[in-house]
């Protein structure tokens, strides 16, 4: 601590409500969306599509690690369900629920998981890099925040080119203390770029809680110093985030400039398939799993008598068989040629 500088004469920090999209955010408790059903059925196959992965990897065919959403898929498909065709994605590596949502195939997705040759890069991205930029989704990353000046550089492309496009990046609450962050966030508010950044805040960077990380309580807080609006989503309410996120969009592709989402959500699982969690406190996990968002869908939906208990079970089925079949196909794909190790190559 500076020299003449006392603990007790810190001041308390001081924060201003950031500014709210014009349009009004709707959930699940003020009607349900008309595709409702469509946007459960693309949750389950995502939970599902990551408890099969779970299973292959303890199983040992999956090449390299895995990092498991599930508990989170209302973010990815809220806000990927509010997209149209030309945007473009960019996520972490925690990023197969949101290349899903923006409509990869699930058995190109377990393709690369498995490293065949019909995997979503050629088996040879494995699942930290899903890719398919033929549906807008430009690269999941690794590396912590390395993906939001890339979201940048999409939104300046479309602003240039003029095609009404709009750039996502989804990442973490961790990522909101690396400088790509807040390098990302000033130049896109500096030249008004139609880019949305999403913050998935499951409240643990790896295996550090917010609250020993971050000194605010809040993260939407932050796009305030970039003069953009930041706005709280419950994350565990699709039709919350898909809300805010259209509201978004359409600001940005109004010349509006870009948003910062927080969507307050929680992973089920531990940060990676070597983590057991034995960190969270006792009860944490119990009681985000009551408000999973899949479960909260299906009440919402049985609740207004849009579907009978049957009728769940049969979205549920017809999810399961999907993700199984898309299993199989994968599984017996053929391995790359030794000649695809150079392919894609460039010196």
């Amino acid at each position: 601590m500076p020299a003449g500088l006392q603990e007790d004469a810190l001041p308390e920090p001081m924060y201003v409500t950031p500014p709210q999209p014009a349009a009004s955010q709707e959930t699940l408790a003020d009607g349900l969306p008309d595709d409702a059903e469509q946007l459960l059925l693309r949750m389950l196959e995502i939970r599902f599509f990551e408890d099969q992965v779970k299973e292959l990897f303890t199983k040992g065919l999956v090449r390299g690690s895995t990092h498991l959403g599930q508990g989170q898929e209302a973010v990815s498909v809220g806000a990927c369900s509010a997209l149209r065709a030309g945007d473009t994605m960019t996520c972490t590596y925690r990023g197969h629920a949101a290349v899903l949502a923006m409509g990869a195939p699930l058995d190109r997705c377990f393709g690369e998981l498995l490293g065949k040759a019909d995997g979503l890069c050629g088996g040879k991205g494995g699942s930290m890099h899903f890719t398919d930029v033929s549906i807008g989704a430009i690269g999941s990353n690794a590396i912590v925040g390395a993906h939001l000046p890339v979201t940048v550089g999409a939104a300046l492309a479309a602003e240039h080119l003029g095609t009404g496009a709009v750039a996502v990046a989804f990442f973490g609450d961790g990522a909101t203390n690396i400088g790509a962050f807040h390098e990302s966030l000033n130049l896109a508010a500096i030249w008004r770029l139609p880019a949305i950044f999403v913050i998935e805040n499951n409240h643990y960077g790896e295996y550090s809680p917010l609250a020993s990380t971050t000194p605010v309580d809040q993260l939407a807080r932050r796009a305030e110093s970039y003069g953009m609006p930041g706005v709280q989503v419950d994350g565990n309410d699709v039709a919350a985030v898909r809300s805010v996120t259209r509201a978004a969009a359409a600001k940005a592709r109004a010349g509006g400039g870009p948003t910062l989402i927080e969507a307050d959500t929680y992973r089920q699982q531990g940060h990676s398939r070597s983590d057991a969690g034995a960190y969270r406190p006792p009860g944490e996990l119990e009681a985000w799993l009551a408000r999973d968002p899949i479960l909260r869908l299906e009440e919402a939906l049985q609740a207004t008598g849009r579907v009978t208990p049957d009728q769940l079970a049969a979205l549920r089925a017809e999810a399961a068989v999907r993700v199984a079949e898309a299993c199989a196909r994968a599984q017996a794909w053929p391995e790359p040629t030794a000649d695809a190790l150079v392919q894609d190559v460039y010196a």
